[in-house]
């Protein structure tokens, strides 16, 4: 019989060697599952395919919606469909966002408008005269792992929140049972660190032992944990093996965590993965004290925004999934008491054409408007500048309506960062690019 290892430990991942492992007991965890000091944590909420940020947040004053109709065509949404912004009254969401309109009013949500991968502050002008620019704009894979790393090129080995944990694992998470990065959406760059290691799990299986072979599971599970002490003398299938070893541990300690906790009263929506991926991360927070960290680091996804056909109906549909799962895991900060400790946010690899295309959908894009959640957000705001909404206009890298961003994706995650407790000394190692602009602090958060 051949053992499969990834049969066992699916979702239960490193991506490299933990430290050594200090874990904690669990019979008291409703005790102990309270603030612990100074705790704090970001959630990252990745767009996969590049989100239509120009039906996301729209002008709602007469001569800016005008605008936008005209232009966008077939993509317009009906101006009486949108939902209004009390705060800014010349913006307005799409209408399968009344939850997030709602977190906007009660100034709880903050959008960034036109943040985008640069590697300098960055004109129209510029930019057609050839001006350095990121690698390979306009490419799902490499935008995506620019968006992670926020570093000029995608071919780095870490992202940044990697780089966070690397420089402030040891000052706030000393004898932590976990990882200060969990990741429930798979292996991901933005986790990766050069010292440190992610954990990654499936949501609603944190024990992460997956095997459908009924009886003889446990057989198997044996063979798999006896493969890991074979000393066979080879060094990368030691290091292996200390990897797999650490995620049992982890995914253990995790389990024994979870299932000692009373279930959480906030209703996550049903048949919804997004939900289910926060819902999860917010019963690790829950038990936060328990294992014995101050700052944490989430990681979770939808995909599918890749809209170059129908995307009306499809981006209607992503984001009716998207809002109710964001609001039910705020409400579920608030129920936990740590609504002013956890920040959720979104990435996407860019935004699309302003103009449409020939199919009823647009193409790939730049500059993009991203949403921040929390208690600590200074909310009802929009940061940045929104881009003038002209086809070959003073923010259109070309001709049709891809914004060069006005503000960087590492001036996003620099404010973050800071909130997060990075200090202003370790930005330029964990954000490389940060010195090229004037302002590393956005004051969202």
């Amino acid at each position: 019989m051949k053992a499969n290892r990834r049969s066992f430990i699916k979702y239960a991942s490193l991506a490299a060697a933990g430290n050594a492992l200090g874990l904690r007991p669990f019979g008291a965890l409703n005790a102990l599952a309270q603030n612990s000091p100074g705790y704090k944590a970001l959630v990252c909420v990745f767009l996969f395919g590049g989100n239509d940020a120009n039906n996301t947040l729209i002008p709602f004053d007469t001569n800016g919606y005008a605008n936008y109709s005209s232009i966008r065509g077939e993509l317009a949404l009906a101006q009486n469909s949108l939902l209004p912004l009390t705060p800014t009254p010349n913006f307005a969401l799409n209408p399968n966002l009344p939850e997030i309109q709602t977190l906007f009013n009660n100034r709880n949500a903050a959008f960034v408008a036109n943040v985008g991968t640069l590697i300098q502050p960055l004109t129209r002008a510029q930019y057609l005269a050839g001006q350095t620019a990121p690698t390979n704009l306009f490419s799902h894979p490499d935008q995506q792992l620019e968006w992670q790393n926020a570093a000029p090129s995608g071919s780095t080995q870490t992202g940044w929140a990697g780089r966070i944990a690397d420089s402030l694992g040891s000052l706030y998470n000393q004898g932590a049972s976990i990882p200060m990065i969990t990741s429930v959406a798979g292996d991901t760059l933005f986790c990766n660190g050069n010292a440190t290691s992610p954990v990654s799990i499936s949501p609603g299986n944190v024990g992460a032992a997956s095997c459908s072979e009924g009886s003889e599971c446990n057989a198997r599970e044996a063979s798999a944990q006896a493969l890991l002490t074979l000393d066979s003398g080879l060094s990368l299938i030691q290091a292996d093996d200390t990897i797999t070893t650490n995620a049992y541990a982890y995914a253990k300690t995790l389990a024994d965590a979870v299932q000692s906790i009373s279930p959480l009263q906030t209703v996550f929506p049903a048949n919804n993965p997004l939900a289910a991926q926060l819902q999860q991360i917010a019963q690790i927070i829950q038990v936060r004290s328990a294992l014995g960290v101050q700052r944490q680091i989430f990681f979770a996804s939808l995909g599918n925004f890749d809209t170059h056909a129908d995307q009306l109906t499809l981006q209607s549909a992503l984001l009716a999934e998207m809002s109710p799962a964001l609001s039910a895991f705020y409400n579920a900060t608030v129920e936990l008491n740590v609504a002013n400790e956890v920040t959720t946010f979104t990435m996407s690899d860019f935004s699309r054409t302003f103009q449409p295309n020939s199919n009823k959908g647009s193409d790939h894009a730049w500059g993009s408007h991203h949403m921040v959640i929390g208690g600590a957000v200074n909310g009802g705001q929009i940061y940045g500048t929104y881009p003038t909404l002209a086809l070959g206009g003073p923010d259109d890298s070309g001709s049709n309506g891809r914004w060069v961003p006005s503000t960087a994706s590492s001036q996003y995650a620099s404010t973050l960062s800071q909130w997060f407790g990075v200090p202003i000394a370790d930005l330029p190692t964990v954000l490389p690019s940060i010195g090229s602009f004037s302002a590393n602090n956005l004051g969202f958060v």
